[in-house]
């Protein structure tokens, strides 16, 4: 496998080359991700999400906003991504600022998404407790009945959020773990390329 580039590049560009060539090789999902964050206290908490878009602007997941995660991001908005793909072998962890998507592009991913999780994000009172699998069942079935045909609307508890990144870290294993490390700082409109021990 190839070395990563001596020569600084663009982090979103080899970001987008990486995450290419996860799309190709990996058998469990590309997109799955490790997300970071903290309440107002500073205390932490990680979960998996998906990553559902990402350029220049940064890196976008969708969720509840009614959420441990969401209510996390309003007290204090601040996250940190990871994905690891195992059979390349390779991680790059995120941190940044975190905002809100704007509602049009949230609508327009919303759109793309099956009945049945368009139907699910209304049923859903994520992360609160339920009396069992069947209270869950019968809210999907209110929610069909409630939109029976035609276009799902978004509901205004369901939403995104961008990551915008401030440092994007990419790691390449290596044998004997002499691992390469490139660590990017944004500085301005700039980036900032360093090479870490492993």
């Amino acid at each position: 496998m190839a070395r990563m580039p001596e020569v600084p590049v663009d982090p979103m560009d080899l970001f987008q080359q990486w995450f290419a060539a996860a799309r190709e090789r990996e058998t469990s999902d590309p997109t799955a991700m490790a997300l970071a964050t903290a309440d107002r206290k500073g205390g932490p908490s990680v979960r998996m999400v998906l990553l559902k878009h990402a350029d220049p602007h940064g890196f976008v997941f969708y969720t509840n906003l009614e959420s441990p995660k969401s209510l996390h991001l309003r007290e204090n908005p601040q996250a940190a991504l990871c994905l690891h793909w195992p059979k390349l072998e390779r991680q790059v962890r995120i941190q940044g600022s975190v905002t809100p998507v704007a509602a049009p592009e949230a609508d327009a991913y919303f759109r793309t998404r099956p009945r049945l999780s368009q139907l699910g994000a209304w049923a859903s009172r994520q992360s609160r407790t339920m009396s069992g699998r069947f209270e869950l069942e019968r809210a999907v079935a209110g929610a069909a009945l409630q939109f029976p045909l035609g276009e799902v609307p978004r509901p205004p508890h369901w939403s995104g959020w961008r990551v915008k990144p401030e440092q994007i870290e990419f790691w390449q294993q290596r044998a004997f773990r002499h691992h390469d490390r490139q660590l990017f700082t944004r500085e301005g409109n700039r980036w900032r390329m360093e090479w870490l021990y492993p």
